[in-house]
């Protein structure tokens, strides 16, 4: 399973692949793999109104997983990695977040609460750029460097 997907993710545009385990959109508690590429972009954003926690465990690969203040700084970092036992990391509601993907295959699994109601499901960051735009190369490449990442 975690072949397929990472090899769908390789051939999505947006570099990634989920796989559902929940019942539907109106289950309480939302889980997931997410099938993730180096290059995908996630825009920061955070889940209020209503609030909702969400945690990431490294299945393979290496995923870091970034909280941001309201002004877009890096308030933290977690690099998820199960070969160093660094397994997995909770993000609290109302926090900035994001996730970028250090190796090719990289897949997590994630549980989030629900329900989802793709109107209301994210607040996306004003500081980011919208995904596609021809900022994202240069805002992503900040981060890495930033955390001498690259």
């Amino acid at each position: 399973m975690l072949n397929r997907l990472s090899e769908e993710a390789k051939i999505s545009p947006r570099l990634r692949k989920n796989q559902n385990f929940h019942y539907g959109p109106d289950d309480t508690l939302q889980r997931m793999l997410n099938a993730i590429e180096p290059g995908s972009y996630i825009r920061p954003h955070k889940h209020e109104n209503p609030d909702k926690r969400e945690a990431f465990f490294a299945l393979r690969g290496k995923i870091i997983i970034l909280e941001f203040s309201s002004n877009g700084e890096i308030t933290d970092h977690n690099i998820l990695d199960s070969r160093k036992g660094n397994y997995g990391v909770e993000v609290a509601a109302r926090t900035w977040h994001s996730m970028i993907a250090l190796e090719e295959g990289s897949v997590a699994y994630e549980v989030k609460d629900g329900p989802y109601d793709p109107s209301n499901d994210k607040v996306f960051a004003p500081w980011a750029p919208e995904e596609g735009s021809i900022e994202v190369d240069h805002f992503m490449n900040e981060i890495l460097c930033q955390l001498k990442l690259i």
